[in-house]
């Protein structure tokens, strides 16, 4: 049984998860994702889309591709986007929490990254859950964000593609959630980013590294140095943050 109740600001809090997780294109009421948070709450399936049509209004990059949310926004779904929007470990971390007092840490599907070493106590095995936690949603709110789409190469093979921070996960720990710190790349060009061989300018157009543009070797004229000035595939929602790329070219790009 559904409830039609006015939504909480613990259930909202769980939506705006999902809005950030799944493309905007995709919150619909048939949605796998969707039929399980509702579910999980409680309520019908259309209400949960509604839920994320809602928070589609305030999206700065929808509005800005002429993509509009729903009108009849409720005053708490307007306090929940203004206090988690930029407070991206938090909300990863509150949602976190509201599924296991739930009971339900793994009864919404998200992926999570497993690719972390086997943690020997209880201090390591909480800093590892929590990495993990904040990795899913990364990995969630990038590739959802570019429709699994190598924003390089065009590359549409969801396992051949990576979430890469852009401010790398080391180097800054309150970027390390930010979907405005993140890339959807393929392995290849996920590594040479990493690596400072390829960066993105301000115009949002892919740099290719002079190092390999000189090279003597048509396998990487062909495969890397073709994408050189091309503009990059642009995300739907969660637009690379200028400052993070600033910060690459500073600091990674080998020029």
């Amino acid at each position: 049984m559904t409830t039609t109740e006015l939504w909480t600001r613990e259930e909202l809090i769980l939506a705006f998860d999902l809005y950030c997780r799944i493309p905007f294109k995709k919150t619909k009421a048939n949605n796998s994702d969707v039929l399980r948070l509702a579910k999980l709450l409680g309520r019908s399936p259309a209400s949960v889309a509604r839920k994320l049509g809602n928070f589609g209004s305030f999206d700065p990059e929808l509005q800005k591709q002429r993509i509009r949310g729903l009108v009849h926004i409720g005053k708490l779904d307007a306090e929940i986007w203004n206090e988690f929007n930029r407070d991206w470990n938090r909300l990863v971390l509150e949602a976190s929490r509201l599924k296991a007092e739930l009971g339900k840490d793994n009864d919404l599907g998200y992926e999570m990254d497993t690719d972390i070493a086997i943690p020997q106590g209880p201090s390591e095995k909480e800093a590892v859950r929590k990495s993990r936690i904040h990795q899913g949603f990364f990995r969630d709110a990038v590739l959802s964000s570019y429709e699994q789409t190598c924003c390089i190469t065009g590359l549409r093979i969801p396992e051949c593609l990576v979430a890469s921070h852009i401010v790398p996960w080391s180097v800054s720990e309150r970027y390390r959630t930010d979907p405005h710190n993140g890339l959807c790349l393929s392995a290849t060009f996920d590594r040479l980013f990493d690596r400072g061989l390829i960066t993105i300018s301000e115009k949002l157009e892919v740099v290719i590294s002079s190092r390999l543009r000189g090279l003597d070797d048509r396998r990487v004229l062909e495969i890397v140095c073709r994408y050189h000035g091309s503009p990059m595939v642009r995300p739907k929602r969660f637009l690379p943050s200028p400052h993070h790329l600033k910060w690459h070219r500073a600091n990674v790009f080998q020029g």
